[in-house]
């Protein structure tokens, strides 16, 4: 009988171990959050925004080589929103790569340097194709900010 308790015990332990193991293997897991950032555009020199772009172009590389996703996104404003411009930007054709190639970077122009140009100009200049626009640029940078991204300005 004390025999027949300890075979018992011991089929039961092992039914448990194989629950345990089998729920651990069937359940989903969780993956980790991506990585964000968000890169500041606010001068107009040429050398500024190649950096903001070889900066985003090497963090992507970083962390998708490491199997890890990565949002990133340019905020232009004042002077940095030529970036974005599509008459006058210094780095259209790598930017329009970007925008080709690379689905996890985005840019933002900020809507009140464009009304500044409009009036400035006498027309709003037009965007490079994929560019997205937001009232106040800093702002932007603000609430990402409050959200844990990190925010760098090459």
């Amino acid at each position: 009988m004390i025999r027949g308790r300890t075979s018992r015990r011991g089929l039961l332990r092992c039914l448990l171990a194989a629950v345990v193991v089998a729920i651990g293997f069937a359940a989903p897991s969780r993956a980790a959050e991506p990585h964000r950032l968000a890169l500041q555009i606010s001068d107009d020199d040429p050398v500024k925004m190649r950096a903001v772009l070889d900066v985003a172009a090497n963090v992507s590389r970083h962390y998708s080589g490491q199997g890890e996703d990565v949002e990133i996104v340019v905020v232009a404003f004042n002077g940095g929103l030529d970036m974005l411009l599509d008459d006058r930007s210094p780095v259209k054709e790598r930017l329009t790569n970007f925008l080709k190639s690379m689905p996890n970077v985005s840019f933002i122009a900020c809507g009140n340097t464009l009304e500044t140009l409009a009036v400035k100009e006498g027309r709003r200049p037009p965007l490079i194709e994929g560019v997205s626009i937001t009232q106040v640029g800093v702002a932007v940078l603000m609430d990402l900010a409050e959200k844990s991204w990190t925010i760098v300005r090459p």
